[in-house]
């Protein structure tokens, strides 16, 4: 465990930055993609124009970060970015492709009668696609493509298994789970009563899932196993699920009583502590557990040239970002819209 630590410098400080860039896009755009997944349960038209106010003003700045964290990588470890492209090629495309033809949907609703049905099925069915490209991304990463030479040798079709299943319908819940805390937040009504309730259905299955993928990930590699019950990882092993029934705990909560930002934070917690133990899991890796973060990493002058221009970027992209949702903040209303 200790190992993780031996080094750091510009390229752990660089994983670091994109860490928090992709973490950042699935707390916000998770809980967009969540409400575009609840879309077909809503009973009426008011109920799905509501849903889709609550979000429209911040849905396509959401995914800047995950702009960030891809752009980043291709930038900073043009290697991981490399196998990792080639390894899971075919979700990244479907996850790219369902993000585009959802905006489309979002922006052609708005502005028809006639067709709102069909951009209301396609609106549901990219975000749904594009929830479970990301799931299924997640658990090829973590079942290790297969490295030969510091390129990848396997399949494309490799990442598609039980595992990468299982982490998709995670990813959905946990999503679902975010949409109907920010439903609560920011509806009112028949749509707010909805979300308390798919709220409480959606965390009971966003923890089952994290039960089992905790259960499921050791068997997939040695390493993790010896990272989390080999001592000192079994402290670890023992505090994480403590963290998340208290997280859990918070969001029944909290999405009882309608309150609907300390569910949604509560919600938050739950991804943040799900997404340090998986970088427990494969630290120092950023392929696993195949090409560290330093063998991928371009060199050091390359790295600190970039992070004088990230230094300037990210204060402003987290200003914009706080300033859109101070703006918008408040309760959405049939009767005002974006």
């Amino acid at each position: 465990m200790t190992a993780m630590f031996a080094q750091f410098g510009l390229p752990e400080i660089w994983a670091g930055l994109i860490a928090f860039a992709v973490l950042t896009y699935v707390v916000l755009d998770g809980f967009d993609l969540g409400i575009g997944i609840l879309f077909p349960f809503f009973k009426h038209e008011d109920e799905r124009t509501m849903a889709m106010d609550t979000i429209a003003p911040i849905w396509d700045g959401n995914e800047t970060w995950l702009v960030l964290g891809g752009g980043g990588l291709l930038a900073v470890f043009p290697l991981a970015y490399g196998v990792v492209l080639n390894a899971l090629y075919v979700p990244i495309i479907i996850m790219l492709l369902a993000l585009v033809f959802r905006g489309v949907a979002f922006e052609f609703r708005g502005k028809t009668k006639n067709w709102k049905v069909l951009w209301d099925a396609s609106f549901f069915a990219g975000s749904l696609t594009a929830t479970l490209a990301q799931g299924a991304i997640l658990g090829g990463l973590l079942q290790g493509p297969k490295i030969e030479g510091r390129v990848f040798a396997g399949s494309v079709w490799d990442w598609a298994t039980p595992f990468a299943l299982m982490t998709a319908l995670a990813l959905v819940a946990g999503y679902v789970m975010l949409g109907a805390a920010w439903l609560a937040l920011k509806a009112d009504g028949p749509t707010a009563e909805f979300a308390r309730s798919i709220g409480r259905k959606a965390l009971s299955a966003t923890v089952i899932f994290i039960a089992i993928a905790s259960l499921a990930t050791p068997l997939l590699n040695p390493v993790y196993y010896e990272r989390w019950f080999v001592w000192p990882g079994l402290i670890l092993s023992g505090l994480m699920p403590v963290l998340v029934l208290a997280s859990a705990w918070l969001y029944l909560r909290d999405i009882n009583s309608g309150a609907g930002l300390k569910a949604y934070l509560a919600g938050i917690g739950i991804f943040v502590i799900s997404f340090a133990g998986l970088g427990l899991s494969v630290a120092p890796y950023i392929v696993p557990h195949s090409i560290t973060i330093r063998q991928a990493a371009a060199p050091d002058s390359s790295l600190g040239f970039l992070l004088v221009g990230a230094s300037v970027l990210l204060p402003i992209i987290l200003a914009y970002t706080a300033y859109a949702y101070w703006v918008f903040r408040g309760k959405s209303s049939i009767d005002h819209h974006y």
